[in-house]
């Protein structure tokens, strides 16, 4: 089990630095800010998929939980910079 969370923590930084790849424009935030949302977006995936397959668990992806975890962390790179943004129009 604890080798499944370490993949799934190398694997989520891929993710994140997928996601930055994939995400249209300029952002603002920091590479470690973009993996750590990488990471949550591979255990969003990570859930996700194994709801669709009964054989794997949560920590494990396969190739839908993968997608997944892209495309949860695309929009929560797109979410956390539209926060940043706001937050700096208010000032």
């Amino acid at each position: 089990m604890l080798v499944d969370i370490l993949g799934l923590l190398v694997v989520g930084l891929v993710i994140g630095a997928l996601a930055r790849l994939i995400k249209p424009g300029k952002q603002r935030m920091s590479i470690v800010a973009t993996l750590l949302l990488g990471v949550v977006g591979a255990f969003i995936g990570g859930a996700i998929g194994g709801l669709f397959n009964d054989e794997t668990g949560i920590f494990e992806l396969n190739v839908v939980g993968f997608i997944i975890a892209v495309i949860a962390a695309v929009l929560l790179v797109g979410v956390a910079e539209a926060l940043s943004n706001r937050n700096r129009a208010v000032r």
